[in-house]
């Protein structure tokens, strides 16, 4: 009989095929999520509030390293999405547990004229990291007093620089119908008939083209006039006499700053006093508020906010309409446009060659 006085040492087994795929789908989610969460996210763009900066079918890598990336406050979530399970309407979270949020240093803080994604803050439904994402451009700062005459933003009190491919709807009066193909020619894609002529989206500079047209009379932007109320505008109709052209002053609250509790800033503020600023027993009457059963006569602000505009101005729902944006809201800064398509186009035709790979500005 023969003894081994040693045995070499065998080696692992190989793994198979399906554990290989499963570990590197394993690897792959792990590192997407940690990538989307510290880095860069994809956004698409699904409206036209942001037209012409944004189109609509832009696909867009949001930084998150720019204002530095919030810590999870609902971690009981499905990976890679947000609030659904993809292509149903199965919630893909848990609020079973969630944690305090803070957000990690990053290497700016954002700027005037930044194109920001942050959470839609009046959806209270979601918890904050999971409400809805919206893209506008930061017109106002913390501490910031904005304010809208004819069409244009001041802040505390000077006028500032617009974007390039802002928008607004214009009249168009003619006595003969106007082929879509003219609208075509000056990338004219939101227009339609009213009585005695046309309206269009399009910029100040378009709008100066037209009315070299022959065949159209005048050219003329559709704005509200300074007394015309608007019921719809931020924050209380019943005291703030403004519209989305005529709008302010309106001081931006900043961390840290106080303000006497008045009739007139109660109704500015109290919103974001009763659903933002994370006080408990908030009680509000048009003439005072009390925390927790004391009269607040002066009221010092928790965190930053700022104030949201969409560049296509006449068609954004924006900070005019459901007022300021937490710093706890802010997603990220929009970076550069990977993919556009035109979903009126079809096929080969829907890709939009000369907007890959294009910074947002």
């Amino acid at each position: 009989m023969g003894f081994r006085i040693w045995r070499k040492k065998e080696k692992g087994k190989k793994k198979s095929a399906g554990r290989e795929w499963f570990d590197a789908v394993i690897f792959a989610i792990i590192a997407a999520t940690i990538i989307r969460w510290l880095l860069l996210e994809a956004f698409t763009i699904p409206t036209s509030s942001m037209e012409r900066s944004l189109l609509v079918g832009d696909f867009l890598f949001v930084s998150k390293f720019h204002y530095g990336a919030r810590t999870p406050q609902t971690p009981l979530q499905v990976p890679l999405t947000h609030q659904n399970i993809w292509g149903s309407s199965i919630p893909s979270y848990s609020t079973w547990l969630q944690l305090p949020q803070y957000r990690l240093p990053g290497f700016s803080q954002v700027k005037q004229n930044d194109v920001v994604v942050f959470n839609y803050p009046p959806e209270f439904q979601h918890p904050t990291d999971l409400k809805t994402n919206y893209i506008k451009r930061c017109v106002g700062l913390p501490g910031d007093t904005v304010a809208i005459r004819d069409l244009q933003v001041l802040i505390n009190g000077e006028p500032i620089d617009n974007p390039a491919m802002m928008q607004f709807d214009y009249i168009l009066q003619t006595e003969q119908s106007i082929n879509a193909r003219v609208f075509e020619k000056y990338d004219i894609s939101e227009f339609g008939t009213i009585q005695g002529g046309y309206y269009a989206r399009t910029t100040p500079e378009i709008a100066g083209q037209l009315k070299t047209l022959g065949f159209i009379k005048s050219v003329d932007v559709a704005q509200f006039p300074p007394e015309q109320t608007d019921a719809n505008v931020f924050p209380d109709a019943q005291v703030y006499k403004w519209n989305r052209d005529f709008y302010g002053p309106l001081t931006i609250p900043s961390k840290g700053m106080t303000l006497p509790m008045t009739a007139e800033n109660i109704a500015a503020y109290q919103s974001i006093i009763v659903n933002f600023e994370k006080n408990e027993n908030v009680s509000v009457s048009e003439e005072s508020i009390s925390i927790d059963g004391v009269k607040v006569e002066n009221y010092t602000f928790k965190q930053d906010y700022f104030f949201m505009m969409g560049d296509n101005r006449h068609n954004s729902l924006d900070s005019r309409y459901w007022g300021f944006v937490p710093e706890d809201h802010i997603v990220g800064k929009a970076f550069f446009i990977w993919l556009s398509l035109d979903p009126a186009k079809s096929y080969f035709q829907k890709v939009r060659f000369d907007r890959i790979l294009n910074g947002i500005h």
